[in-house]
């Protein structure tokens, strides 16, 4: 989780922002793959017609079978849902999200300052205690709400302390299971309250690296908060390295601090050979670093194939996207906390954190808004080891339909989604979940 930044400003334009049509790299096959149904191949073929892929003049027939696009002709006894014309877009991935913490759906909660991580996990302990929903119910809620907005998959992080156990992880594979149908998600075991501070999380995270209901294992500022980064870092990539996980690891540390700890995860990551496997969320250091160490620093991400994540906080502390993935690394976009004791802000919504991202960057061109958008869908599904639902025959028939008339106007207007496909089934229609 990452501290309330303050209000983005709406001045200067991104310096080399560029469309991200075409770039990034295919999913790394070692990337634990998000936890899904198998694909029902016997599910009768449906054709969903008169659609606008990507805003398209002339409208299409999109044809799917087993579940992927098709390019053949619609084989006889299909099921025809009627599109009207609305534009086809693949769903989105959020790539960093805190089901676990959420309120959603319940009522209103009054929160108190804060400003350091401490305060803020001392205040998750506070809600969670005094819930009388179950994580897996409050879970659930929220994940079912981003289904109905657009989302095909999720990586989704639970937090893992004394004050908890293994109660949120848990909890979320209890609402995956309950979506399986219609979200692919994997989880992150999340030491918010530190790995080596607080005495018994380390063992926990153990527990969930053997249970197999965990995917990867999470961080958090091995200098700044945990003060402790080769003993953290020790810790996790030994864990990961002896359970198979992947890792991804909250890196807010800013200056020296920041990227000393992104240093030590990069190595770690070449000596152990966790290619495709590592991730690091945030990593406000980043974009402080001049042109030159930036590419030196995407140089080596790309080597070893570490993806990244941002949130789209700020100007300041996002991502710089475009000449990342210029350089082959992956990078996706997430919602973080929704509706929690750190913040009363968020909605699940990716389609709304892609126009937050052309916000806070001040983007104005139609590249910059498309790019935008494929962050948040191509992007995400590069980080979590999914194939990307780009329409394309042989593609998952993940896809959602919007009236509208192109994708920049998509981005900036957030229509309602009026039909979520997943997998080529419709999911969602009109807000609600079928």
């Amino acid at each position: 989780m990452t501290p309330p930044p303050p209000a983005p400003s709406r001045r200067g334009v991104l310096a080399g922002a560029a469309s991200l049509a075409g770039a990034g790299v295919l999913p790394a096959a070692a990337v634990p793959p998000a936890r899904a149904a198998s694909r029902d191949r016997t599910a009768r073929p449906v054709v969903f017609r008169d659609v606008r892929p990507f805003g398209a003049k002339r409208p299409v027939d999109l044809t799917v079978v087993g579940g992927l696009i098709s390019d053949r002709a619609a084989p006889a006894g299909a099921q025809v849902i009627d599109g009207g014309g609305r534009i086809a877009l693949p769903t989105l991935v959020d790539a960093h999200i805190h089901p676990d913490k959420t309120t959603w759906g319940g009522s209103w909660e009054s929160r108190r300052p804060a400003d350091t991580i401490e305060e803020f996990a001392a205040q998750d302990v506070e809600l969670f205690r005094r819930q009388d929903r179950s994580v897996a119910e409050r879970a659930y809620g929220l994940m079912a709400h981003a289904v109905t907005r657009g989302t095909r998959a999720m990586r989704a992080h639970a937090d893992v302390a004394p004050a908890y156990g293994l109660a949120c992880a848990e909890g979320l594979a209890q609402a995956r299971e309950r979506l399986r149908h219609a979200l692919d998600v994997q989880i992150v075991a999340f030491p918010q309250h530190g790995v080596i501070r607080t005495p018994g999380t380390a063992e926990l995270l153990k527990q969930a690296a053997r249970s197999g209901t965990v995917d990867f294992l999470g961080g958090i500022d091995p200098i700044g908060f945990d003060q402790a980064l080769d003993e953290q870092l020790d810790l996790l990539f030994g864990l990961a390295d002896r359970y198979g996980v992947g890792l991804d690891i909250h890196l807010h540390d800013r200056g020296e601090k920041g990227r000393t700890a992104l240093r030590g995860i990069i190595d770690r990551t070449r000596t152990l050979s966790l290619h495709g496997k590592v991730t690091v969320s945030h990593v406000f250091c980043l974009p402080e670093l001049s042109d030159a160490d930036l590419a030196r620093t995407a140089a080596d991400l790309a080597d070893l194939d570490i993806a990244l994540t941002t949130v789209a906080p700020s100007r300041s502390l996002v991502l710089p996207v475009a000449e990342l993935t210029e350089h082959g690394v992956r990078v996706g976009l997430g919602s973080d906390g929704v509706r929690d004791a750190w913040s009363p802000f968020g909605n699940a919504d990716m389609l709304h954190r892609a126009h937050l991202l052309g916000w806070v960057r001040d983007d104005r061109l139609d590249a910059e808004l498309t790019g935008c958008f494929e962050t948040g869908s191509h992007g995400g599904a590069d980080v979590m080891g999914l194939p990307r639902a780009d329409l394309s025959p042989g593609s998952p028939a993940d896809f959602l339909l919007v009236r509208g008339e192109c994708v920049p106007q998509i981005v900036v207007d957030l229509p309602a989604r009026d039909v979520v496909v997943h997998r080529g089934r419709v999911v969602a229609r009109d807000g609600a979940l079928v």
